[in-house]
């Protein structure tokens, strides 16, 4: 098993550890470009070879201690990945400890997210993506990628930002006041005070990397114009995390391509990110 960010092996060993990072490379549903069953590794190389002081907090947060778990390999439909998922993610939620995932595609996080639902009361799900992701089915089967937050939407206060793309149909889904489509958020950030006052207390924060332009987050299954910046991005979760409790989180849709090595990089970056925000204040 091969250490988070190549670090000695003490640091994240379990008992220590504050953080259980979860891998998921599950790539059945997707559509259109495959490979995100490769992203973790690509996403681990990059963590290796990334320096580990963070300018913005002042902190090396690797110390807080990121164990690996073994793998989800379950691939057999996207029905036994569900449960899979789900059954796993009940189980960690016993460990009081933080939990991250990676996937794979964007199905992977409906059992993540029913599984948090469940334990805490009154839950907001925060959604970064370039797709409503609100089909109740799609070819076939609720447990697909276009389906990642159709469940959420139904028993969580779900908040969406940097949609982009959806179908007609997904419209009547969509939670009144809590979408935040990319046109309108372009120019302007009014679109933060707006998002994180629909989110309650505790947030479970859900990543399509495809939420980013595409000019610098290529390495995707279906990436669309007109994305997300990066410093803007770091500057609204570095205030979600200050201003709100987030319990959980999972990146999604890294699809590694040897021509676009620098998006493995930026997955790492924001992984890390996430973490150094999480705990920039010693945690909530």
């Amino acid at each position: 098993m091969r250490e988070y960010a190549g670090v000695e092996e003490h640091w994240g060993a379990y008992e220590r550890a504050k953080v259980l990072l979860q891998s998921i490379p599950y790539d059945g549903t997707s559509t259109w470009g495959k490979g995100a069953d490769g992203g973790f590794d690509a996403f681990l190389e990059a963590t290796e070879n990334m320096e580990l002081f963070d300018i913005e907090t002042q902190s090396e947060v690797y110390q807080q201690g990121v164990n690996i778990l073994e793998v989800i390999d379950e691939d057999s439909n996207p029905e036994a990945v569900f449960k899979a998922v789900y059954s796993k993610t009940q189980e960690l939620l016993k460990t009081g400890k933080f939990l991250s995932f990676f996937g794979g595609e964007h199905s992977i996080s409906i059992g993540i997210i029913k599984a948090f639902y469940e334990k805490y009361e009154n839950l907001s799900v925060l959604q970064l993506d370039a797709h409503t992701d609100l089909r109740p089915e799609y070819h076939g089967s609720p447990y697909n990628h276009a389906c990642a937050v159709y469940d959420a939407s139904q028993n969580a206060n779900l908040v969406q930002v940097g949609i982009r793309s959806m179908d007609i149909e997904e419209g009547q889904y969509i939670q009144p006041g809590n979408c935040f489509f990319a046109h309108e958020m372009h120019g302007n950030e009014d679109w933060m005070n707006a998002s994180i006052a629909r989110l309650t207390d505790k947030v479970y924060l859900t990543i399509d990397l495809d939420a980013f332009d595409p000019s610098i987050m290529p390495a995707t299954g279906t990436p669309e114009p007109g994305g997300m910046g990066w410093y803007e991005t770091l500057r609204y979760l570095r205030r979600v995390f200050k201003e709100k409790e987030v319990v959980g989180f999972d990146i999604v849709e890294l699809a590694p391509h040897s021509a676009h090595k620098a998006a493995n990089f930026l997955a790492a970056k924001l992984y890390y990110k996430l973490l150094s925000y999480k705990f920039e204040d010693h945690g909530k």
